[in-house]
């Protein structure tokens, strides 16, 4: 009997500390939001929302880690890797996906794509092989090439929430805007597709792949990913075109059917072990351009409303998340030297990955458009780190031995939280040093906006010949983006949308960022 009383206890002990624990997650969230608010409205740009967001739940996590809080309390705050991918991370990708402004973004999208796959191959393979000779020579704790890979993967997905915040609200040129809020949603994928793929190199060693084999595993990854999320996009565009869902009675429907499919994308992808980011991506950006004409007018407000609603809900929820796990979390303070290399290393990489992707994209671009030395300047220092390098390391907790696990993990810690806080509040400062504030949006000329279904097709000066044929090269690969243009304008709208009218296309490219962090970031 008295065994069975002792059984029937811990539950109820259990309900009721989960509900202290919600209780403090959701005081957490309101204490953010109206400070964020505050600031917001008193234009003090040193301590951005996201920086906000972690103080409180590092100043909340300290405040738990040194009083006698129960363990079972303490649980509901451990920063799960499995909670932030499967529910937080989905409905921001998705929404920076829906939310882009199609003008801005697909008139640099060559730029962008630059930055984001071949920048951030250069950031993690620079940062990689740094931390490799710095254990070599005794600069800093050793580990193998493989993990140091892994590290430099997981360090190189930049998140700058803070840093898109203040750029909206001081004002800057939208195409310098364009090309951070672009990297920093396609570069999450291609950080976590590197990080998976040096994951599984390491774990089998011993089967001897060679770098090519590598190479062919990632594209594999990163090309199924953005098919799934292609496919299952065009399907939903069919679905409400030809269901008949767009009428009164039937809008509760049509609602929830259109919530479903990103998250149908996502887990789709991650089922068949490819990335769901990349997929829920580019689900996002296809369910923007074709299903969401598809929809009734109400439908169109209800959906639009409610993932802006719940990405900022998530981001805000991460920031407080991350900060509480890093006050709560054991650490490995013992190799200061890692740490602070690491840093100094992710620094000289960021430079490598911008300052070589900016000189091959102004070799194809005119004079009028090509990236100048201040915005350069810009996009280096934007380069800071979030929640999917934390997610990513805490991952390598389980991944790799101890020792190795530990001082990635506290070393990433250290990076995000400096980078967060100081780069965060020092941004607007960094702006008008730079002198871009107020840029206004004048770098793209108008002539250049020609009405493409919401697309820019970039001009080309075809007389100055430079007489190197990689730079010609590249010019027709950059010039396919205006038959692509004109293939969506007159064969794939038509297809998936019932509406093929100059409104939807004018509405589709006028539609801004949202003010949410991550557009508005990350940016987070």
């Amino acid at each position: 009997m008295e065994l069975n009383v002792t059984a029937a206890a811990p539950p109820g002990k259990e309900q009721q500390a989960a509900g202290v624990g919600i209780l403090l997650q959701i005081s957490m969230l309101v204490l953010s939001f109206v400070l964020g608010h505050l600031l917001r409205r008193h234009k003090f740009y040193y301590l951005p929302e996201a920086s906000a967001s972690l103080l409180i739940g590092l100043i909340v996590g300290g405040l738990a880690n040194i009083s006698n809080t129960e363990t079972n309390i303490r649980t509901w705050f451990n920063f799960h890797e499995e909670f932030f991918f499967l529910f937080l991370l989905p409905p921001i990708i998705f929404q920076s996906g829906f939310s882009l402004a199609p003008k801005p973004f697909f008139s640099n999208f060559g730029a962008i794509v630059t930055f984001a796959i071949l920048g951030t191959f250069i950031a993690s393979v620079v940062t990689g092989v740094l931390v490799y000779l710095g254990g070599l020579t005794f600069l800093m704790y050793k580990l193998p090439l493989v993990e140091c890979l892994m590290f430099g993967a997981l360090i190189s997905a930049t998140d700058p929430v803070t840093v898109l915040s203040i750029f909206q609200e001081l004002g800057t040129d939208m195409n310098l805007y364009a090309l951070v809020f672009g990297e920093s949603v396609l570069n999450d994928a291609m950080a976590i597709s590197l990080y998976r793929t040096m994951s599984s190199v390491r774990s089998h060693a011993s089967s001897g792949q060679n770098f090519f084999l590598i190479i062919v595993q990632f594209l594999e990854t990163f090309v199924g990913s953005m098919s799934a999320g292609v496919g299952v996009g065009f399907i939903s565009a069919l679905l409400f075109k030809y269901a008949g869902l767009d009428i009164d009675n039937l809008q509760n429907l049509e609602c929830c059917l259109f919530v479903l499919f990103p998250y149908f994308s996502y887990m789709l992808a991650e089922g068949l072990g490819l990335s769901g980011i990349v997929s829920i991506l580019f689900t996002g950006i296809l369910m923007k351009h074709y299903t969401f004409s598809n929809l009734s007018e109400n439908s169109q407000r209800f959906v639009a409303a409610f993932f802006h609603l719940i990405s900022s809900l998530a981001e805000t929820f991460v920031f407080i998340y991350m900060g509480f796990d890093i006050a709560m979390e054991e650490h490995s303070w013992s190799h200061l030297g890692f740490i602070f290399f690491s840093i100094l290393f992710i620094v000289v990489a960021r430079a490598a990955n911008v300052f070589s992707c900016a000189y091959l994209v102004n070799l194809v671009r005119p004079a009028n458009r090509k990236i100048p030395v201040k915005h350069q300047k810009a996009l280096w220092y934007s380069g800071l780190r979030g929640a999917m390098a934390f997610a990513l390391a805490l991952q390598s907790v389980h991944e790799l031995p101890e020792g190795h696990g530990k001082t990635i993990f506290t070393a990433t810690t250290a990076i995000v939280v400096l980078t967060v806080l100081l780069i965060g509040g020092s941004t607007g400062t960094m702006l008008e040093a730079l002198e871009v504030v107020g840029d206004g949006h004048s770098s793209v000329p108008n002539e250049t906006y020609e009405d493409n279904n919401g697309y820019i097709a970039p001009t080309y000066e075809e007389g100055t010949s430079s007489g190197s044929r990689f730079k010609m090269k590249l010019k027709e690969f950059h010039k396919s983006t205006t038959s692509f243009s004109a293939l969506d304008k007159n064969y794939l709208t038509p297809f998936f949308t019932s509406q093929n009218d100059d409104d939807d296309a004018e509405d589709f490219a006028a539609d801004p960022p949202q003010n949410s962090r991550r557009e508005g970031l990350r940016g987070h």
